[in-house]
């Protein structure tokens, strides 16, 4: 099952294929490159990620550390913003919108495991695509779990972790994150 980018949404692999061994170790090269680049040359970070991101807007910005399971599967909008430690587990598509801050010690994965220890002893996981819409603020230390679709202006408040989509216009927070209110559009 090396050719990892016709699987379906949910579809079961096997996470020791040689495909997916690949995009790890093409990744994990790419990022350690990043993550080695002074904080002085942005230019060069802004370089190294737009080699590593699938799809990319104009003004990103990319603070190291950043890590990603893939790395082509990421489409970053305009005016991205990351700020340190960023993690990406991308084996499914991450979509994220335009003018979008991410806070520092966030990490979003698109894979997740099954609840059965046989499915384990397989080596089994499956992805789900992450979405984040336009306008969105992710603070601090969040985690955003595998198939969640944030929709536009939302605020995730630092340390939630973010279980269920999040419609527009909205202020989550809390494990698993819930909506405190509602924002003005």
């Amino acid at each position: 099952m090396s050719e990892l980018s016709k699987l379906a949404a949910g579809e079961w692999y096997q996470f020791k294929d040689s495909g997916v061994a690949a995009q790890k170790a093409r990744a994990a090269k790419l990022c350690q490159e990043f993550n080695q680049i002074p904080a002085t040359d942005p230019a060069a970070q802004t370089a190294k990620m737009q080699e590593i991101l699938g799809s990319y807007g104009d003004n990103l910005s990319v603070q190291a550390n950043f890590n990603c399971d893939n790395g082509r599967n990421i489409h970053v909008g305009d005016n991205f913003l990351s700020n340190y430690n960023l993690t990406i587990l991308d084996i499914a598509p991450v979509h994220i919108g335009d003018n979008v801050m991410i806070g520092p010690n966030v990490d979003i994965y698109t894979v997740n495991h099954p609840l059965t220890a046989s499915g384990r002893r397989a080596n089994l996981a499956q992805g789900h695509p992450v979405t984040i819409g336009n306008d969105v603020w992710i603070g601090g230390k969040v985690t955003i779990t595998s198939g969640v679709t944030i929709g536009n202006n939302v605020v995730v408040a630092a340390g939630a972790v973010v279980t269920h989509d999040v419609p527009d216009n909205t202020l989550v927070a809390g494990v698993p994150a819930k909506a405190i209110r509602q924002l003005e559009e």
